[in-house]
């Protein structure tokens, strides 16, 4: 499997507000890297699994939405707990819907698998991964 990743990064404000969170239930901001891995089976005959530029402009589109929000005021998130985990799926979700309305060009059509990352720090981060 060949993989392309590209990154980019999202400031939020929100409070996960369960006991289990402790001081993170206050209203608190984060800063996340995000990284995007599309992964095909095969290259194109240029040699590319999917077009970098293209990646990056599509990931960019995707979490400039989220960027500088309170995530706790978002339509998309009412009523959810929007841990590492939760963002890392939403952004799937919206990469996916990219992926499938033609926002990777002919190469979108190769991308079997795609994996979000979301590091929330240094030391931790979380993934979701799953076939497009």
């Amino acid at each position: 499997m060949f993989a392309v990743e590209v990154r980019d990064h999202m400031m939020i404000a929100h409070s996960l507000p369960r006991p289990v969170f402790g001081p993170a239930q206050a209203m608190h901001g984060a800063t996340f890297v995000v990284d995007a891995a599309f992964m095909t089976e095969d290259l194109d005959e240029d040699g590319l699994g999917v077009d970098i530029g293209l990646a990056t402009t599509v990931l960019a589109e995707t979490v400039k939405p989220l960027n500088y929000q309170n995530l706790d005021e978002l339509e998309d998130f009412r009523g959810r707990v929007t841990t590492t985990e939760v963002l890392a799926k939403h952004i799937f979700d919206e990469l996916r819907r990219r992926i499938k309305q033609g926002g990777l060009g002919f190469g979108g059509a190769r991308i079997k698998r795609l994996r979000i990352t979301l590091h929330e720090s240094h030391v931790a981060r979380a993934w979701y991964e799953s076939e497009v």
